[in-house]
């Protein structure tokens, strides 16, 4: 029997895909298995579902005609719910891109249902445990940043707001929480990501690169160290509130 956890019959997915017979496979398989799911056939679609009611996490295909996945995740990235994107491109740089753009996980097609149910799950649950850990101590700040859980807002010394990806929020999150130690690049993958997540070295240090840029303030401080063979490590002290 499956736990509250594993299930959580509430979620709300939203699966966009314009090949009716996958949206329907996959709306079924995850109905049969506790979800609400309601389906798109286009980014257009996908808007209006969106304006109908939160949503908990969108299974979202690349290769759509209009806007494709891809554009449609760079600008949910900033304060979309969680996505995990499909694609029957299945190459490396396909998934950093996909990944850099602000997926938290990405599948090539065609796809296990059993997996993404796995996906799925993983991802609703670190969904929960950031919701869950941010009603205490959920600001800090750090070599003059000031880094909100809740509202998943990064300002910069100046009091200027540095838009982050999913990724790179959950990048940070995993720096800040364990500040000052080295951390290797399968740690960040499963701190930021989860041990579920197939993703690899070159994507964390594509992102870790992309966090730096937002984190030069012109101050000339490196935040982020880079110990040769070693891993990364968070510079700043972190004083939480």
């Amino acid at each position: 029997m499956e736990t509250e956890t594993e299930q959580p019959a509430a979620a709300r997915i939203l699966m966009v895909d314009d090949d009716p017979g996958i949206r329907d496979v996959v709306a079924d398989f995850l109905g049969k298995h506790g979800y609400h799911v309601e389906t798109a056939a286009d980014a257009r679609e996908m808007d209006q579902a969106i304006a109908r009611g939160a949503v908990d996490l969108i299974v979202l295909d690349v290769m759509m005609p209009g806007e494709d996945g891809l554009a449609v995740c760079r600008r949910l990235a900033a304060e979309g719910p969680p996505v995990i994107m499909l694609s029957a491109m299945g190459e490396d740089t396909d998934r950093i891109v996909g990944l850099e753009l602000g997926a938290d996980d990405y599948l090539a097609k065609p796809c296990n249902p059993r997996e993404l149910l796995a996906r799925v799950r993983a991802v609703l649950r670190r969904a929960e445990q950031r919701a869950a850990s941010s009603g205490v101590g959920a600001g800090c700040e750090f070599a003059g940043w000031r880094f909100d859980l809740v509202r998943r807002e990064l300002r910069s010394p100046r009091g200027v707001i540095v838009n982050l990806s999913s990724g790179e929020f959950n990048l940070l999150r995993a720096f800040i929480e364990r500040p000052q130690r080295v951390l290797t690049r399968d740690q960040l993958l499963d701190f930021a990501r989860g041990p579920d997540s197939d993703a690899f070295d070159r994507a964390i240090d594509v992102q870790i690169s992309r966090l730096r840029r937002k984190l030069d303030d012109g101050g000339g401080h490196d935040l982020i160290r880079t110990v040769r063979n070693e891993g990364y490590m968070f510079m700043p002290k972190v004083k939480r509130s």
